[in-house]
């Protein structure tokens, strides 16, 4: 199946290189965001902030801090770039800075991959002291591919780049890798153990820790399995997975994510004298969870965990973490997010972000900071692009692989119509960016004169079976509901009196419905279709993505 899809996908190269360039001109792409929330509570004293800090589908939070600067990756399953990389200096305003997998040679495997089962998962990013190289370690999930799961790392001098190829690791059979750099100069690799025939109820966590040898690449040993001291089989425990290490005051400590990714997803946390244990399991575990909270309370935060540690130069601890804020009785369009919460310490020395009835709130402030919050990942915003540099800004991503052969820029945006179905799970010439309000606006102006089958326009896509697509085909605008490959359904549609001449498209998103717009040259905006349900690209329906908007060119007739 590899095989097939590498061959198809140079062969739509090679047509796409020898046909007619018939591209569609976007002017520009804006964004608007527009939550209740946020402008019913703005934020006024320095060192106020919203969560998440990062809106918006941001998965998998893994974070690092080296001097000055604070570093962070999220998840991006079947999108690429792979592995967004972003930096704040004060853990609360935080910049979209690049991208970590960025060349096609880091991330060969996207290609015929369920865009929101497989691809990269829970990324983990270290600094490493011992030899001043930061380590960027993942999973791509093959999802049915011949050969399972890829665990690979790349290495940089510096988080901005550049950035190793990868390096595949070689018996470390599972997913969720993360290392640990101890002070003693050795490495260490934890991961969710891929087991066959796995006891579901042991005092063995499904983990495992093996020794590594970064010179080499390779394993220093053989895998040891994480062995959980002083509980039995009645506790009924979940498996963990998402695992990270870190020490303090000498002692070894190992949080985890537990119970899954739905409502009763949390976070735990052990602690042990030896890296390979015995850990001993807190008593008041799970250190973070949202799920005792009753679920129809207002403005839910809820499936909170995956959570990463990390300390500031005045010793003061803080978690990332992900969570959801869930609209239409469970249904959203973001995904799950990242959150800043404080950490705090028991009496007995573990740490905890959450207990008992404890929320992750919306709003909350640090002490010490100089300003409030000032971020284009948080609270209500504006975004535009008018695409006039040659490179794509980083907060642009495509579908299973590079999008650049059709992509481009300097004087606005040109997309090439390519012979692909944005559902084909081969690359189309699609832009997308990630969407982060319940409530936003975003639109964009195409000149563009269809030829045959060929439409560009405005794109919606969840995954590869459910997308909207607000297009302008030839003499016409239509919106159609993209469900799996060959189920369209037109929504609505009108004449464009005059071809080739630029049209104006428009979204705007209510949080469960969507209108969608278009405006011809000295016309006002005319509704095209209104209360269309975010319910067919809504988060909860499955998957582990938000949903994303942007600019689409095809020549695949609809």
């Amino acid at each position: 199946m590899k095989n097939i899809l590498i061959v198809i996908s140079l062969l739509l190269s090679a047509l796409v290189s020898s046909a007619v360039d018939n591209s569609a001109r976007f002017s520009y792409f804006s964004y608007q965001g527009d939550d209740d929330y946020y402008r019913q509570n703005p934020l006024t004293a320095p060192g106020d902030y919203f969560n998440p800090v990062i809106s918006g589908w941001a998965s998998d939070p893994s974070i690092c801090h080296t001097g000055d600067d604070y570093w962070l990756v999220t998840s991006t399953f079947g999108y690429f770039p792979g592995v967004p990389l972003y930096h704040s200096t004060d853990l609360v305003s935080w910049e979209h800075a690049g991208n970590i997998l960025s060349r096609p040679s880091q991330l060969p495997w996207l290609e015929g991959l369920s865009l929101d089962k497989g691809g990269i998962y829970a990324p983990d990013l270290k600094f490493n002291p011992a030899d001043s190289t930061y380590y960027m370690i993942t999973t791509c999930v093959m999802n049915g591919k011949d050969g399972g799961s890829v665990n690979f790392y790349v290495t940089a001098p510096h988080p901005l780049g550049p950035w190793s190829d990868p390096v595949i690791l070689e018996g470390i059979e599972g997913i969720d890798p993360s290392f640990f750099f101890d002070e003693d100069g050795k490495t260490y690799i934890i991961y969710k153990s891929d087991e066959h025939n796995p006891v579901k109820w042991s005092n063995y966590r499904a983990l495992s820790i093996v020794e590594f040898d970064t010179a080499t690449g390779r394993p220093a040993g053989e895998p040891r399995r994480f062995r959980e001291e002083g509980v039995g089989p009645e506790e009924r425990l979940e498996r963990n997975e998402g695992p990270h290490i870190f020490k303090k005051d000498g002692k070894y400590f190992m949080i985890a994510a537990e119970g899954g990714t739905n409502w009763v997803h949390s976070e735990v946390c052990y602690r042990a004298d030896s890296v390979f244990g015995p850990y001993r399991r807190w008593s008041r575990n799970p250190m973070l969870t949202q799920r005792l909270l009753k679920p129809n309370r207002p403005l839910p935060v809820t499936s909170s965990g995956h959570a990463d540690l990390v300390q500031r130069p005045d010793g003061e601890w803080f978690a990332v973490f992900l969570g959801c804020r869930p609209w239409n009785d469970g249904e959203d369009h973001l995904g799950r997010e990242t959150y800043l919460m404080p950490v705090k310490w028991s009496a007995d020395s573990f740490p905890y972000i959450t207990q008992c009835l404890d929320t992750v709130s919306l709003r909350r402030n640090i002490p010490g900071l100089d300003a409030p919050q000032q971020s284009l990942q948080a609270g209500n915003f504006s975004w535009r692009d008018d695409f006039s540099s040659p490179r794509l800004r980083p907060e642009w991503t495509g579908l299973w692989g590079d999008v650049t052969p059709y992509v481009a820029t300097g004087d606005g945006l040109r997309l090439t119509c390519a012979p692909v179905d944005a559902r084909s799970r081969i690359t189309p010439a699609y832009l997308g960016r990630r969407m982060q309000h319940h409530r936003f606006t975003a639109e964009t102006e195409v000149d563009f004169s269809p030829v045959g089958n060929e439409s560009a326009g405005l794109l919606m896509v969840k995954n590869e079976t459910r997308q909207y697509y607000l297009a302008l085909l030839k003499g016409r605008v239509a919106l159609y509901k993209l469900g799996k490959k060959g189920s369209n359904a037109l929504l609505a549609s009108a004449e464009i009196p005059v071809s080739g001449t630029p049209v104006g498209l428009k979204v705007q998103s209510r949080g469960t419905v969507y209108d969608f717009y278009y405006r011809l040259p000295g016309s006002p905006w005319q509704l095209l279709a209104a209360d269309i349900p975010a319910e067919h690209i809504a988060t909860q329906r499955g998957g582990f993505t938000g949903s994303t908007i942007g600019l689409f060119a095809t020549s695949v007739g609809m």
